[in-house]
């Protein structure tokens, strides 16, 4: 029984090898994944995970929750410090469960929704038909505007008088601008609706300033907390302390039972070192290298929609070129730079193929890489792309990426920052 894994599961563990070496040796540059520390793997294997805390601290279901109350209440506050929440539950597995219990605790079955189509940037849980979302809820959409690619205010507020939603989504996981979540707040109080913001993707951009903070306007919020905030895979709400019990109501015994201890004890180590003085420079480091990264696509005759990227990701728009947004991934990751395919605003293409690429750098700017490396990158890609049928090119990119991965090994110290 306690034997190492690679005496009690070989195959697993030749897995997790090639795993390692994959993240080693490629670019990984989608935008929702990361590098978590040392320190987040430390406390995501801990012994926590052998206990049942169902409840909440110092109202749990079970005995023997003296520590599983400290770390949870831990957790806690360092979120509602780093993140100047009023009220935090931290207990939530993914971002999907967090929205799901922020639909629960805000609205009842039916009731409407005015959120982000998915197809312009917006999520899942944000009213697609397959989706929960959009099956039980009525969901109106907003988009961003055709020529511009960017969100039109003027517009949402007259579909949210068109449609007068109880609920108000703003948030994103394939928006490369700013998103102004006063506008957002000024909308919902005209319509009456309550107002949630989905940060998964940024939270640690707001955490570290280099992008506006939504607490201020929004009764709720929800995060992940593996994206750029470098922590476990799983999530967390803010709220309004007037939206607490039913969050807390909604997270448990709402949706959820137990909550994953291990996980709870690897976010509180991602919230306290999100406050360490590096944090603030590596999330703007993260941004000044998307713009690096933007331009020099840019230079080399890709288009971008909107033009560019204030955030950690920017959307390539391949409707013009020869290939799809699947097959520029698939070449793409022959060449070692690893990025999703992904729908592009008023997309022709199935979801399946899709006419866009999203590529993003927090995992490159983790492992140290700066302006100068982006730059590589951004032509890199570029040869990759205008190259479709030439395998020589993508084996010889590949190589500059081995070489480039070498000089960045991953796990890199935030100090550095």
């Amino acid at each position: 029984m306690n034997r190492t894994l690679l005496e009690a599961d070989s195959e697993i563990a030749t897995i997790l090898e090639g795993e390692l070496e994959r993240q080693r040796n490629n670019l990984i540059m989608i935008p929702s994944e990361n590098y978590a520390s040392k320190a987040v793997l430390q406390a995501q294997g801990c012994v926590m995970t052998n206990k049942y805390a169902e409840g909440y601290p110092r109202a749990r279901y079970y005995n023997g929750c003296k520590y599983m109350d400290l770390v949870e209440s831990l957790a806690i506050e360092r979120a509602r410090k780093l993140l100047g929440a009023e009220h935090v539950n931290v207990q939530p597995h993914t971002g999907s469960q967090a929205n799901m219990a922020a639909y629960y605790a805000l609205l009842e079955g039916g009731d409407t929704i005015l959120a982000m189509n998915v197809s312009h940037g917006g999520h899942l849980t944000h009213g697609a038909g397959r989706n929960f979302s959009g099956r039980y809820y009525k969901v109106f959409f907003y988009g961003v505007d055709k020529e511009t690619g960017r969100i039109n205010y003027d517009q949402v507020l007259k579909i949210a008088r068109e449609c007068k939603p109880k609920l108000i989504v703003c948030g994103a996981s394939a928006y490369p601008r700013i998103i102004d979540f006063g506008k957002f707040r000024e909308i919902a109080d005209k319509v009456g609706a309550c107002l949630l913001a989905d940060i998964a993707h940024i939270v640690g951009l707001v955490a570290g300033g280099a992008h506006p903070d939504p607490n201020p306007y929004c009764d709720v919020v929800t995060s992940t907390t593996h994206k750029t905030l470098r922590g476990p895979r799983g999530a967390f709400i803010m709220c309004r302390k007037k939206w607490a019990k039913e969050i807390d109501r909604a997270v448990f015994p709402g949706i959820q039972a137990g909550p994953l201890m291990h996980i709870v004890a690897a976010k509180a180590v991602c919230f306290r070192e999100a406050s360490t003085p590096g944090f603030k420079g590596y999330q703007n480091q993260i941004v000044r290298n998307a713009r690096a990264l933007a331009s020099r696509l840019l230079e080399e005759g890709l288009e971008l929609v909107s033009g560019g990227t204030d955030n950690h990701l920017m959307l390539l728009d391949l409707s013009r070129e020869t290939i799809t947004g699947k097959e520029a991934a698939d070449l793409l990751e022959e060449a070692g730079i690893v990025v999703n395919k992904n729908l592009i605003p008023f997309d022709k293409r199935a979801p399946q193929e899709t006419s866009g690429l999203r590529p993003g750098t927090p995992a490159v700017t983790t492992r140290g890489m700066r302006e100068e490396e982006m730059q590589k990158i951004g032509k890199m890609i570029s040869r990759v792309l205008h190259n479709p049928r030439d395998s020589g090119v993508r084996k010889e990119v590949r190589g500059e990426v081995k070489e480039l991965c070498e000089q960045f090994p991953i796990y890199g110290d935030l100090s550095q920052w």
